[in-house]
C-alpha cells in the first residue's frame, strides 16, 4: 500500500463519559481512515482544565504511530501549532521510536522523516504538579518496587494502568490500593489490515501510555506520574544505518526528557512525569523486589503471559523476559522461592542455555525485548555459585576476560542521567542503600 502523507483530521473529547475519539488519515491514491478511542476514568469533578485539552492534543499525534506503520508515508503533518519542544518530541517518536519497526521492515526513510508542524511562539505559564502520585503498574517487579517506595514514604500512591488485565488486577489487589484505569481501543480495521499482510511492527507504546497517564492525572488533580523505567532501558539493541535501534526507546531517559519538555512547553505542567528507578540497574531493582514477598503469587514480567488463555499462567518460562528476570532475581532469593514464583526452575533445564547465552551477549545482540544489559546478566551469573546444569554451561561459555569486568561492575551503584525531582530522589536513595 502506497501513501503520501499521514494526517490527523480531528478529535473529540466527551467529559461525561471520558471518551476521547481520535481520527487518522493515511492519504494517497487509496486513502485509509482510522478512528481509535481512549477512555479516561471520570473524576468526581469532570470539568476540563486547559492542560488536559493540550495533553490530549499531544496524545492525538503520538498515538498515531499505530496507524502510521500500516504504510510508513514519507510525510507526517501534525494538526495544530505546537512549540519547538513538542515538535521535537513528535519527530523523535516517529523516528527513534519506530527504529525497530524500520529495521525489521527495511524502511530507512522512516529514520529520516520530520513531523511537519506549525510553530507556536507563546508557551503557557508553568504550573507545578502537586498531589498524590499516579504510579504506573505493569504487573512486573519494577512497578511494584516503585509503588512500595512511594507507599513507605506516606505518599499514598494511586496505581494506574492502561487496559489492565488479570495480572495487573491481581497486583493491584495485592497492593491493597485503589487503582485507576484507562482503556485504549484501536480501530478494528488495523487488525484486518495486519491479517491481510500490511506492514507491522513494534511501536513506542510507553510514550502513548505515558500521555494517557498524564491526561488522567491532570483530570483527577493528581500527579506527578511516576514510572518505573530503569537505567538499562536507554541501552540500544544495535546500530543500523548510523542510528541506534532500541526496543525500549520510549522507556529510555532521552524519550522521557523529550516528553517532559513537550508537556511543559505545550500544556504548562512542570515536572509532570519521571521514572523513579532511572538511576538503578535491573539487577539492583531485582534486589529491592526480593524484599516484598506479598507479590510472589501475582508478579509477572512475561509479555506472553498477558496473551495466554490460562488466567493462572503468569510466566511462559521460555522467552527472554522470563530468563532475564529469573537470572536477575536468582542472587537475591532462595531457589525454592524463585521456582515458586515462576512455576519451574529454569536453571535445571539445559534447553534454556542458548537463551541465557543470548542475554549474556554471547554470539548474539541483545534480544528485542525489555531486558537488561549483558553486563548485568554477567554480574548476576558471577553471584551464583551452585552447579545447576544451565549455570555450569553458561560459566563455560563466558570468556575469561569478561569475569574481570563483572568483578568491577557498578550495577549496584545508582547513577546516570535522570529527571527525578529532589524530594523523590531522596526517597530513592534511602530505599536503594
Amino acid at each position: 500500500m502506497q501513501f503520501d502523507v499521514m494526517r490527523f483530521p480531528s478529535y473529540a473529547f466527551d467529559p461525561a463519559t471520558g471518551v476521547a475519539t481520535f481520527d487518522y488519515l493515511l492519504d494517497g491514491p487509496s486513502p485509509l481512515r482510522f478512528t481509535e478511542t481512549i477512555t479516561l476514568p471520570v473524576p468526581a469533578d469532570p470539568s476540563v482544565p486547559e492542560a488536559l485539552t493540550r495533553v490530549l492534543d499531544l496524545l492525538h499525534v503520538v498515538a498515531g504511530v499505530s496507524y502510521f506503520k500500516v504504510g510508513a508515508p514519507a510525510r507526517v503533518v501534525a494538526p495544530k501549532p505546537v512549540p519547538a519542544a513538542a515538535a521535537a518530541f513528535f519527530t523523535a517518536v516517529y523516528t527513534e521510536g519506530m527504529a525497530e519497526y524500520a529495521y525489521r521492515n527495511q524502511l530507512p526513510h522512516v529514520l529520516e522523516l520530520t513531523v511537519e508542524t506549525t510553530p507556536l511562539d507563546s508557551d503557557p505559564p508553568l504550573s507545578p504538579v502537586g498531589g498524590r502520585p499516579l504510579s504506573a503498574v505493569g504487573g512486573g517487579k519494577d512497578s511494584i518496587v516503585t509503588l512500595e517506595i512511594l507507599r513507605a514514604a506516606g505518599l499514598d500512591p494511586v496505581p494506574f494502568s492502561v487496559n489492565p488485565n488479570h495480572v495487573i488486577d491481581n497486583v493491584n489487589a495485592a497492593s491493597g490500593l485503589t487503582a485507576l484505569a484507562a482503556r485504549r481501543k484501536l480501530d478494528p480495521r488495523l487488525f484486518e489490515l495486519n491479517k491481510a499482510g500490511a506492514l507491522n511492527g513494534h511501536i513506542p507504546v510507553t510514550a502513548i501510555n505515558s500521555l494517557i497517564a498524564i491526561a488522567t492525572a491532570t483530570w483527577h488533580r493528581l500527579g506527578p506520574v511516576v514510572m518505573s523505567n530503569e537505567r538499562s532501558a536507554s541501552d540500544p539493541n544495535l546500530i543500523w544505518n548510523g542510528h541506534e535501534v532500541n526496543h525500549q526507546w520510549s522507556k529510555g531517559v532521552v524519550a522521557e526528557g523529550l516528553l517532559r519538555d513537550a508537556v511543559a512547553a505545550y500544556a504548562g505542567l512542570a515536572d509532570p512525569y519521571f521514572s523513579l528507578l532511572r538511576p538503578l540497574s535491573e539487577l539492583h531493582i531485582a534486589q529491592l523486589f526480593a524484599g516484598h514477598t506479598a507479590y510472589d503469587d501475582v508478579v509477572t514480567s512475561c509479555n506472553k503471559a498477558f496473551k495466554l488463555h490460562d488466567p493462572t499462567a503468569r510466566w511462559c518460562g521460555d522467552c527472554p523476559k522470563c530468563r532475564f528476570v529469573f537470572l536477575a532475581l536468582a542472587p537475591h532469593m532462595s531457589r525454592e522461592r524463585l521456582a515458586h514464583i515462576f512455576g519451574r526452575d529454569l536453571f535445571a533445564d539445559p534447553a534454556q542455555t542458548p537463551g541465557f547465552l543470548e542475554l549474556l551477549g554471547v554470539d548474539a545482540h541483545k534480544p528485542f525485548e525489555c531486558v537488561g544489559e549483558a553486563e548485568e546478566c554477567l554480574v548476576a551469573l558471577s553471584l551464583l555459585t551452585d552447579d545447576a546444569p544451565v549455570l555450569v554451561a553458561l560459566r563455560a561459555a563466558v570468556p575469561d576476560s569478561a569475569w574481570a569486568d563483572a568483578s568491577h561492575s557498578t550495577v549496584f551503584t545508582p547513577g546516570g542521567p535522570n529527571h527525578i525531582p529532589p524530594a523523590y530522589r531522596k526517597l530513592l536513595d534511602e530505599a536503594a542503600t
